[in-house]
C-alpha cells in the first residue's frame, strides 16, 4: 500500500521535493552550522527539520522521511553510529501525532515542538557520551547551550520549505 501510494505522481513529486529539502538541511548542517561554534558547541538544525516534516506530513510519512534524514546524518557525523537513525523518526512521529490530535501547525506550536526536539536530541547525545565516557555536571551546560544556539535556526526549518511542500 505504501509503495503504491509512493508511486502516484503527486506523492512522487512531493517525495522528491522533500528529498531536496532534506539534502539542503544536511548541507546547511554540515557546511555552515559546524563553523558556528560557541564554547565548543555548534547549533543543530536537523532535529527541527525532523519535527517540521513530522508536523506537516503526519506521523507515518514524517517518520519515514526522517529515517532517511537520520541515516544520512549518522553518515555525516563521525561520532554517531545509529543515534540519529533512531532518534529522528521518533521525533517526527511524536510531532506528527501531537500535531494531528493536540496542537495546531502554526509557528508558535512548531517552535515549542522544535524546542522539545532539540532538547531531547541534546540530552540523547549527552547520554550517548556518558555511556562512552564518564559523567560530568558540565554536560548539562553543553545541553542547554546547544539547545539555545539551535533554536533560532529552527525558524529556517519551518518557514519556507516545509510549509510550501506540504
Amino acid at each position: 500500500m505504501i509503495a503504491r501510494e509512493l508511486l502516484s505522481r503527486v506523492k512522487l513529486k512531493k517525495t522528491l521535493q522533500y528529498a531536496l529539502y532534506l539534502f539542503l538541511a544536511l548541507l546547511t548542517q554540515n557546511m555552515l552550522l559546524t563553523q558556528l561554534r560557541v564554547a565548543g558547541v555548534c547549533p543543530m538544525i536537523l532535529p527541527a527539520v525532523a519535527v517540521a516534516v513530522g508536523m506537516f506530513e503526519g506521523a507515518s510519512w514524517g517518520a519515514v522521511l526522517s529515517l532517511v534524514l537520520g541515516i544520512f546524518a549518522d553518515m555525516a557525523f563521525v561520532e554517531n553510529t545509529i543515534l540519529f537513525t533512531l532518534l529522528f523518526p521518533m521525533l517526527a512521529f511524536a510531532s506528527g501525532f501531537i500535531s494531528t490530535y493536540f496542537i495546531n501547525r502554526r509557528f508558535f506550536a512548531f517552535m515549542g515542538a522544535a524546542l522539545l526536539g532539540l532538547l531531547v536530541t541534546a540530552l540523547t547525545q549527552m547520554l550517548h557520551t556518558v555511556a562512552v565516557d564518564s559523567f560530568a555536571v558540565v554536560m548539562f551546560r553543553t545541553v542547554a547551550l546547544q539547545t539555545l544556539l539551535s533554536l533560532p535556526f529552527a525558524v529556517l526549518a519551518y518557514l519556507p520549505p516545509a510549509r510550501w511542500i506540504s
